[in-house]
C-alpha cells in the first residue's frame, strides 16, 4: 500500500541501518521526513539477518547504511566492512543503497538515552537503533537542503 500524500511533501520511506558486526540499528523515515528508531537485528546467518530485514523493508526506497569513518575523515577496517556490506545488501535487495558518515551518531543516542533518564539496561537496548535514527535524520536532513 502506497503511502499517502501530506502536506506536498513527496511520499517517500528511507530505511537506515547503524551496521555493527553482532547488531544491526534499524530506523525508517517516512513521507514526513522523521527518521525513527524502528528496530534491532541480533548478526546470525545472512539468510536469518535477511529474513528479519524483510520486516523493515515494505515500501522502502531507498536504503541508508552508516559509514563509519574515522575523525580524520579516514575510512579504517570497520568502513570498508560497512561497505562491502552495503554492496551485498544491494545486490541481494535490488534496492539503491547509500553509504553516510555516521560519525558521533553512537555518542549522539548514548547522551539522549541519558538525558532520558534511561537505565543502563535500556540505553544498551536502545542504543543502536536510536543511532541508526540519529544518522538517517542527519542524511535525510541534508537531501532536503540540495
Amino acid at each position: 500500500m502506497p503511502l499517502p500524500f501530506f502536506f506536498g511533501i513527496a511520499p517517500l520511506k528511507i530505511l537506515g541501518i547503524d551496521y555493527g558486526r553482532k547488531r544491526w540499528g534499524i530506523a525508517i523515515c517516512g513521507a514526513l521526513n522523521i527518521a525513527s528508531p524502528a528496530g534491532l537485528i541480533v548478526h546470525k546467518t545472512w539468510q536469518e539477518d535477511m529474513a528479519a530485514l524483510q520486516e523493515f523493508l515494505e515500501d522502502v526506497e531507498t536504503i541508508v547504511v552508516g559509514l563509519p569513518k574515522n575523525m580524520d575523515d579516514s575510512c579504517g577496517e570497520m568502513a570498508q566492512e560497512a561497505s562491502q556490506f552495503a554492496k551485498k545488501l544491494s545486490d541481494h535487495l535490488h534496492l539503491p543503497v547509500v553509504l553516510w558518515d555516521e560519525r558521533l551518531t553512537t555518542w549522539q543516542a548514548e547522551q539522549s538515552l541519558l538525558a532520558a533518564g534511561f537505565s543502563r539496561a535500556r540505553r544498551q537496548k536502545s542504543r543502536d537503533q536510536v543511532a541508526a535514527a540519529v544518522m538517517l535524520q542527519s542524511y535525510v536532513d541534508a537531501q532536503a537542503r540540495t
